[in-house]
Parts: structure tokens; C-alpha cells; sequence
């Protein structure tokens, strides 16, 4: 759906919150669950759909019998499709999932393939008036497997070859795809400073142009304008707040830096403040064992980041054995949990700053695309999901909504 704020952004939330990794349960999930959804928040407008798509599911849909079945089936429920995750590659609910989220990621050519049968079937989906499309994807890779400049290098090139699969899409449908990588805790793409530098340095520099014109035949200044068109960010706002980023800066760096940010994902992460033992003993109950929850420490000035809260849990248990001296530190972790939770328990959400960030969308067109994305939902301790799924994300998006319409 649009929403009225600047730019009139589409606003949806993401399926992978929806178990299901065949194409049959994926489509029943959006003709029956998103359809429910937009009955209560969007009843009367067409409803956005953030498909999240496993390879599996892609490979199903591709046929072109299946493609014209789901968008007759989009149709008739009023419903479209603008933005596919393709962040998770396989399984993503009910087994360990973990640092295997990533995998394969731009290290791996088979990443390559996925995301641009993911373009391909985007493309195809897109409705009439809406020419632009984007496709989120994993942060290059998990950052302990990068392991020297040569794979650095490889990443680059694969999603550089992904843009230069683009512009034919482009000029046999007349819609854009942009692919927007999505900076998360312990990644290679962590950080707004390494993702800008990432950017500069590997996907708008002087090498990556010259493989452009390589793989098309375009001239260096056609290659320069359709890598920024078609390279951009996922702005996921649980891990830009796990990460310490202040997000008036971070839109500023990355818009200085020419990078797009071709999708925002509303989220909330948890924040714990360590002096708090009642804090200290609740975030417990989110160390579960299908995703991975890294943690980031701010303690004064330093930082110290964790791969999971486990290995978080067993460090402050140290810690209380040996005291450290100074100020108590403060935990953000990547757990998503409803935005429209201000607390859960004694812990805070890191609301706030999608509060700040919303704020600033309002007035700003930053990005045309919106997502909510809470697919934590099944993992959330039980006395935060009781009113049921569709119920919340329901509730998320009228949030959300009433953030962004705000007079």
C-alpha cells in the first residue's frame, strides 16, 4: 500500500515471517495470511506483497504457466508485488539456521544465479504502474569467511556481473531492478562506513566499470549510471541500531556517497542495559537455537561485538566473576521483536530509533520501498505472541502507518 508520507512510499512486510520454503506453501501464505492481513489494515487499496522467495521456491515459479496463475491470483485479491528478500537462499523456519543464513553468499556463484532469476521473476510480477523493483540480498558474506583481498574481489565481481544481467530486463520489460545489500552485525558489510567504502572502493570504482563495459558493450558512462541504478542498500533498522549508527548520519553518509537506498526494513532489536539484573536475567529467554543474535556492547567508549548471544551470555558471566571497572554497559542485539513494542519485560526495544528514522522518512523521500520485517515472530518468548502472528504484524504496519502519517 502507499503510504502519505514523502514520496509515497509502498509499505508491506516481508513473508519471511511465514514458514515455507516450496512454491505451493509460499503462494497458499500470500493468498490466505497476506491476504488476511491487508483485509485488516489496507481493505479498500491495493496491498503491497514482500515476497520472501527460497531457491527452491524460485525455481518453481519461474515457469511461465505459474508466473500468469500468480499474478491472476494477485489480481483478483488486490494485491502486488514490488520487493522479493532474497536474503535467505534455503531453509529459514523450524531448524538451525544460524550463520548458514548466508550461505551461499557472494563467494559462491550460485548466489549469482538466485538473484537473478529472482530479478527475472520480479520483473515479471511488477504491475503496470509500478516500474521498480528491488531484490535484498546477504551483505556480501559473513564477515570471519572473508578471508583476503582476493575474495573481497570476488564478491564484487559476482554482484557487479548480477548488475550487468539488469539492464536486458530492463530493456525487454521497461522495469528496473535494483539489488540492495544489507548491512548486518559481523558481516562484511557491517558497518555505514565499511558498506560506503565497500561501494566506493569495489562496485563504483574504476575496475568494477570497466567489467560493466566487458559484460555489455556500454560505454564507461552508461556502466557508471546503471551500477548506481541497479547496486544499492537494504537499510535493515534493527541492525543500523545493534550497530550503534545514528540515522540522520548514516542517511547522510550514504547519500554522499551516491549509494541508494532501494529498500528500508522496519525493525526493532533489543537493547539491555547491563546494570539492570533483572535485564540480565529476562534476555535469556531470546538465546534460542534457530537464528543467530549477534551482539554488540557499548561500554563508555569501546565497543565489543559478539557472534551470538550465547557467547554473549557466557562473556558477562565472566565478567560478574571478574568485574570490569567503569561505567555498566549496554547490549543491542539482533533479535527482531514488534515494532510497536516500546519494552518487553525489563529489556528495551531499540524503538527509538526507528522512531527518529521514521521521523525522518516522513519528510524525506528516502527510499520508495518499506518493509516490515519481524520474521522472529515463532522463536518469540510465548508471552510476546499470544494475540497470534497475523494479529501482529497487523499491528506493526498500523504502527508504522501512523508513524509515517503523522501531522
Amino acid at each position: 500500500m502507499r503510504v502519505r508520507a514523502a514520496g509515497e512510499p509502498h509499505l508491506t512486510y516481508c513473508t519471511n515471517i511465514h514458514a515455507g520454503e516450496s512454491w505451493p506453501e509460499v503462494r497458499r501464505n500470500v493468498e490466505e495470511r497476506v491476504t488476511a492481513v491487508k483485509r485488516a489494515v489496507a481493505p479498500d487499496q491495493p496491498f503491497g506483497v514482500g515476497l520472501r522467495l527460497s531457491a527452491e521456491a524460485a525455481r518453481e515459479l519461474h515457469d511461465p504457466h505459474e508466473l500468469a496463475s500468480f499474478q491472476a491470483s494477485l489480481a483478483e485479491r488486490g494485491l502486488y508485488v514490488f520487493t522479493i528478500n532474497g536474503f535467505p537462499y534455503g531453509t529459514f523456519h523450524g531448524a538451525r539456521v544460524k550463520e548458514n543464513v548466508y550461505l551461499p553468499d557472494w563467494l559462491d556463484d550460485a548466489r549469482l544465479d538466485y538473484t537473478v532469476a529472482l530479478g527475472e521473476i520480479l520483473a515479471a510480477l511488477l504491475p503496470s504502474n509500478v516500474a521498480f523493483g528491488t531484490v535484498s540480498t546477504v551483505p556480501g558474506a559473513f564477515k570471519r569467511r572473508v578471508a583476503s583481498g582476493a575474495d573481497v574481489g570476488a564478491m564484487a565481481d559476482r554482484l557487479v556481473r548480477t548488475a550487468a544481467a539488469f539492464p536486458s530486463i530492463r530493456a525487454r520489460t521497461g522495469k528496473t531492478i535494483a539489488l540492495a545489500l544489507e548491512p548486518e552485525p559481523l558481516c562484511h558489510l557491517e558497518t555505514i562506513a565499511e558498506t560506503v567504502a565497500f561501494f566506493r572502493d569495489h562496485l563504483f570504482g574504476r575496475e568494477a566499470i570497466g567489467r560493466f563495459v566487458a559484460l555489455t558493450g556500454a560505454s564507461p558512462a552508461q556502466a557508471d549510471e546503471a551500477l548506481h541504478r541497479h547496486l544499492g542498500v537494504c537499510f535493515d533498522a534493527c541492525h543500523m541500531a545493534v550497530e550503534f549508527e545514528d540515522p540522520g548520519q548514516a542517511l547522510a553518509d550514504l547519500a554522499s556517497a551516491g549509494v541508494s537506498i532501494g529498500k528500508i526494513q522496519i525493525s526493532a532489536g533489543l537493547e539491555v542495559d547491563l546494570a539492570s539484573p533483572a535485564a540480565r536475567e529476562w534476555v535469556r529467554r531470546f538465546a534460542e537455537d534457530v537464528y543467530l543474535h549477534q551482539v554488540v556492547e557499548r561500554r563508555g567508549r569501546a565497543i565489543r561485538r559478539y557472534a551470538d548471544l550465547p557467547e554473549a551470555l557466557e562473556a558477562l558471566e565472566a565478567l560478574a566473576r571478574t568485574p570490569a571497572d567503569g561505567a555498566p554497559g549496554l547490549w543491542r542485539v539482533h533479535f527482531h521483536v514488534p515494532v510497536f513494542r516500546a519494552e518487553l519485560g525489563p529489556l528495551r526495544g531499540t524503538q527509538p530509533f526507528l522512531r527518529d528514522l521514521l521521523a525522518r522518512l516522513r519528510v524525506e523521500a528516502v527510499s520508495p520501498h518499506l518493509e516490515v520485517e519481524t520474521y522472529t515472530w515463532d522463536v518469540l518468548p510465548e508471552e510476546h505472541r499470544r494475540d497470534g502472528a497475523l494479529a501482529d504484524i497487523a499491528r506493526e504496519l498500523t504502527w508504522v502507518r501512523k508513524e509515517l502519517e503523522a501531522s
